[in-house]
Parts: C-alpha cells; sequence; structure tokens
C-alpha cells in the first residue's frame, strides 16, 4: 500500500484527483468550512434521513456535482481525536471497498489541523479494512484493488502527516505479518515455520538470527520449556533475532513472545469447542516477528532483541503428565500439575535466558490466560510489571498506538498460591485470579531486570464470524521501542 500526503489544492476538496474521496465531518452539525456543494449534500440528505450526526454514519454519493471525483463518501466522526477518525475512515472504508477504487483520498473538515497521530490511525484503518487471508484458501475473493491512499490535509501539516504516515505504514505492515502468521493452520505455521520467519526478516533488515534446535536447547539447560515440547512430533525451536540500531555499549529491549503453535492442553486437555483457534496461541511470537519488521522498517536508535520459544503442546506416550516435576533454566523445579498451564512454563526459561543480554528492559507477551478474557474481555490487553516506570511507558504506547492496554496487580499475597510440597513451586494456583498467579509465576523469573507481562489472550484474536488474529500489540511494542530510541 502506498501512503502519501497532499495539500489541500486551491480550488478547495472539489479539485481533489483521485477515483474516490472520502471526507470524515468532524461534530453533531455541519461544519461551516463544507464548501457549497457538500453542505448542500449533506443537508439534502439530514431532511431526507439518509444522514445523521452519529458515529461512522456514512453517506455515498456517486458524481457529485462540481467534483472531479466520481465517488464521493461523507463520514461522521465524534470528535477530532486520532480515536475517533480512525472509526470513521474503517466506516467509510467499508462503503467504499466494494467498488472499484484503486486511488483513495481521505480529507477531514469541522477541526482544527490533523496531527501525525491522525495519519498513523489511517493507515491502521486501511490495514485493516484490506488485509484478507489467503494462504490456504484458493477460493478467497480477488484481493482489494485499492492501492494508493492520500491523506490531504493543510500545507502546515505535512511533514507531521508524513511521519504520521511513515510511521503507521510500517506497524500496518507488522501487525499485517503477524496476523498471516496468526492465521494460518498449526500444520503450516509450525515453529520451524516462525524460525523461517524470523530469518526472513532478518534477511530484509539486516538483523542477526539465531535459531536452536532441541539439541542445543538441551545444552542451554531449558527444561521447562523442553517438557512441554516433548509430548509432540512438531521440532521445537528457540528463537533469538538481534536488531542493533545503537551503539553496543547501549542496553537492549527485550521482548519474548510466547510460540505454541498448537495447544491442546496436553494430558490436561481442552475441550473439543472452539479448540480450533489455539492454532493462535502464539499470538505473543507472532507479535515480537510483527514488532521486529516494523521497527527494521523505521530504524530507530536502539538496540531490540526477539526471543520466541516455539513448540507445540500436545498428549502422547512421551507428553509431561499432571504431577510432574522439572528442573528450569534458572535450576529451579516446578510441579506441572495442569500441563494446560504451558505457556508460563516456556516463558520462564526465556525469561532466564534473557539476563545474558543484560537488557534495559524485557516485556513478555503472551496469550496466556483465560483468565485474564474473564477480567478484562476483548478490549484491554492485561499488564502486569513490577517496574513503575516501564508499565508507564507501556500504557503511554498503548494510548498513542490505540492499543489499549490496563493494568493488574502483583501484590505480594498471589504468590502464596503457587507453593508445592514437591517442588520449588508449582505452575498454577487456584482458579480464582487466574491471569494474577500466572503473572506472578514469571516474575519470580524476571527478578534481575525491568520486567512487564503482557497478557494478550483477549485481544490477539476474534472469534466468531470475524473469526482471526488481530496483530495485536504490535502497535502498542513498536511505539514503545521508538520511545526509548
Amino acid at each position: 500500500m502506498d501512503f502519501t500526503t497532499q495539500a489541500l489544492p486551491a480550488g478547495g476538496l472539489a479539485a481533489v484527483t483521485a477515483d474516490a474521496l472520502l471526507v470524515v465531518v468532524v461534530g453533531t452539525s455541519s461544519p461551516p468550512s463544507l464548501d457549497k456543494t457538500l453542505g448542500a449534500l449533506l443537508g439534502d440528505a439530514l431532511a431526507q434521513g439518509d444522514f445523521e450526526f452519529k458515529p461512522n454514519r456514512s453517506l455515498y454519493v456517486h458524481r457529485p456535482p462540481g467534483y472531479i471525483v466520481a465517488r464521493l463518501a461523507l463520514v461522521c466522526a465524534p470528535d477530532a481525536s486520532a480515536k475517533a477518525f480512525k472509526a470513521a475512515v474503517a466506516g467509510g472504508l467499508a462503503t467504499l471497498k466494494a467498488l472499484g477504487v484503486t486511488k483513495l483520498a481521505v480529507a477531514r473538515v469541522g477541526a482544527e489541523a490533523m496531527t501525525d497521530a491522525h495519519a498513523e490511525a489511517l493507515a491502521a484503518a486501511v490495514g485493516d479494512a484490506v488485509y484478507l487471508y489467503r494462504h490456504t484458501k484458493p477460493s478467497a475473493p480477488a484481493a482489494p484493488r485499492l492501492a494508493q491512499v492520500t491523506l490531504v490535509g493543510g500545507r502546515k501539516e505535512s511533514a507531521a502527516l508524513g511521519r504520521g504516515l511513515q510511521r503507521g505504514a510500517a506497524i500496518t505492515a507488522g501487525v499485517e505479518l503477524a496476523r498471516e502468521c496468526g492465521n494460518r493452520p498449526s500444520n503450516h505455521a509450525t515453529p520451524s515455520f516462525l524460525a523461517s520467519e524470523a530469518r526472513r526478516i532478518g534477511k530484509q533488515f539486516g538483523m542477526k538470527v539465531e535459531v536452536f534446535d532441541r539439541r542445543q536447547i538441551e545444552k542451554i539447560g531449558m527444561g521447562s520449556f523442553l517438557a512441554v515440547a516433548q509430548g509432540s512430533e512438531e521440532p521445537l525451536r528457540f528463537i533469538v533475532v538481534r536488531y542493533d540500531g545503537a551503539a553496543k555499549s547501549k542496553a537492549p529491549i527485550v521482548l519474548v513472545g510466547k510460540g505454541i503453535t498448537f495447544d491442546t492442553g496436553g494430558i490436561s486437555i481442552k475441550p473439543a469447542a472452539e479448540m480450533d483457534e489455539m492454532k493462535f496461541d502464539m499470538g505473543g511470537a507472532a507479535s515480537v516477528l510483527g514488532t521486529l519488521r516494523a521497527v527494521g522498517e523505521l530504524k530507530p536508535k536502539v538496540n531490540l532483541i526477539g526471543l520466541i520459544p516455539a513448540c507445540e503442546n500436545m498428549p502422547s506416550g512421551r507428553a509431561v503428565k499432571p504431577g510432574d516435576v522439572v528442573r528450569s533454566l534458572s535450576g529451579r523445579t516446578i510441579e506441572i500439575l495442569n500441563t494446560d498451564a504451558e505457556g508460563r512454563l516456556i516463558l520462564c526459561d526465556a525469561l532466564t535466558y534473557a539476563e545474558r543480554f543484560k537488557p534495559a528492559a524485557v516485556v513478555d507477551i503472551a496469550t496466556l490466560t483465560g483468565a485474564c478474557v474473564v477480567a478484562l474481555g476483548h478490549h484491554n490487553s492485561g499488564l502486569f510489571s513490577t517496574d513503575e516506570g516501564l508499565a508507564t511507558d507501556l500504557l503511554a504506547a498503548s494510548r498513542h498506538a490505540l492499543d489499549p492496554a490496563w493494568r493488574m496487580p502483583l501484590d505480594d499475597e498471589y504468590d502464596e498460591a503457587l507453593k508445592s510440597h514437591f517442588a520449588d513451586m508449582a505452575n498454577v494456583g487456584p482458579r480464582a485470579g487466574g491471569a494474577i498467579t500466572a503473572a506472578m509465576f514469571l516474575k519470580r523469573f524476571a527478578a534481575k531486570y525491568p520486567w512487564a507481562h503482557l497478557d494478550v489472550a483477549g485481544t490477539a484474536w476474534k472469534s466468531g464470524a470475524a473469526k482471526g488474529a488481530t496483530g495485536r500489540p504490535v502497535g502498542l511494542l513498536t511505539h514503545f521501542v521508538l520511545s526509548r530510541g
């Protein structure tokens, strides 16, 4: 997708050249800045009941008089925020994308100048609208014809809008990569596939990539990670990707992504209903790859490392059993009371491995608990952190990216639930507060650096008619990394 900016022509919106023009009208009444043609069209539509000043309500006009464009869509935004602008653009695209539009122009009326945040929001809305999974679906509809989107604004806005579009385009590409990895079925998106994607990104953007196989992982001593993988015929992989954008002396940020490419629950097997969605259990790994792809394009002056422990969680004669005790890379032992609490078992070894980089901060991302979905639903990702500054930065990044997160507690009292009679700790506690006890488990392995955990079980994919990966939280993570540059 080609994103560009254009200064408003001397002849106003009527002089804009494109296959279609999408005008976002801000507010609850016709703004005085509307030209006579748009004012008359909007007034007539209001009188006929064809348009209302309600969020994302749209109006389509074919060959508006006096305009160069053949197709015009008006859509309402209730306020001037980037969030409202993104939603309005998405509504307008729903009206236009079925038409033969190759070049689209987007403008806004009824509010002050747009910012880089509006431009980034535009790119995100377009990315959502045009993405279509087709890798294993030959019968999928043809790709949308839309190839160029131009944001029309004032001359003084041009530089800011250009920066926003550049950032938005990179994040959108990262989100698309994460969605594509998540949507592929688990017989395609294997641990080896994730490794090949990491190598492809590394080659494209000049990053260093290491992929460890079982023998090498055994030599490292990742006994907890190995335990999860031992029931599967599919080879496990531990993936390390390094982006070096700053001096070697600058401590890196480390992102750790849960890469369970399919989760049956193991011996503690899940119900059959909706188990197909467990192909999305590598959403954390996909978001790390997507963030690396966005960072590779934007080239911030930071050092960034992505760690992905990738495997399947399967039942078999070799699978780990409830009550088994394993030794983690840290040397501490874990009693596995529930084999379906496997994500924390692969992450804990990766968190210990991260110590060798002497990181400035470590953030792990995982579709970790159904309890987080119960607590927060599908809008906010759950944020846990032992560091106030890191938590503040991540929450700020979530707001800037329109990729919301909500901070959850880590009180010491929750740690009591992980006591075990037979090991240094258990991998689960009681059902109540399950997202918190999962985070408390990970906290035990992240004491040597500033650490945060993002539980994206409710946000990494959608169920039902819109089933599919969302690519979250690539936007949040990319903004966080950029803020450290």
